[in-house]
């Protein structure tokens, strides 16, 4: 009998690659009129819109972390509702964006392949208005609906995150990238 391998998401030779682990822990957050509060990522030459949230600062809990995640790239201090879902996704090594170029400048090898492990909760404002983040990896927050965010340049973590909250964005293009 054959043993059964687990799904993996990694590019070429499989689990035997080594890549980069991130985890990061993102906002679902909707107001009164059902509008989505999105951060605009930028890095570089790439961005779009993404779930407010970001990586987990070492020794950090995922739950502090999204409140402190929220909070800089929007303004708004929330509190969490419950955990919607993990999602897991591998970005190959030639589409990372900022890692490349800091692995040329510091004359090391081409960066490995990164596994994102995304912690997705349902939060509420409770505090706080709307700002823009500067400084920092998002450069822009706003609400939108969901027939809105259909046609946003955003991230897949986006359709992931709201398919977890029960919102359906309508399918007109595939405007997402990872």
């Amino acid at each position: 009998m054959t043993e059964r391998q687990p799904p993996t998401d990694l590019p070429g030779d499989g689990p035997a690659e080594r890549v980069d682990i991130r985890v990061g822990a993102y906002g679902i957050i909707t107001d009164a009129e059902e509008r989505v509060l999105l951060a605009h990522w930028q890095e570089g030459v790439k961005g779009g819109w993404t779930l407010p949230g970001g990586g987990l600062e070492p020794g950090e809990h995922p739950e502090v972390a999204v409140v402190r995640e929220v909070l800089e790239e929007t303004g708004f201090d929330v509190e969490i509702i419950e955990l919607l879902g993990v999602d897991s996704a591998v970005i190959p090594a030639a589409r990372r964006v900022s890692d490349r170029a800091a692995a040329r400048a510091a004359g090391a090898a081409a960066p490995r392949s990164l596994q994102a492990l995304r912690i997705v909760y349902r939060c509420r404002i409770v505090g706080g208005a709307l700002r823009n983040e500067v400084g920092g990896s998002t450069d822009e927050a706003g609400w939108f609906t969901p027939a809105e965010v259909a046609g946003l340049h955003r991230v897949a973590l986006v359709t992931t995150g709201l398919r977890f909250a029960g919102i359906h964005v309508p399918q007109t293009h595939d405007p997402t990238l990872l």
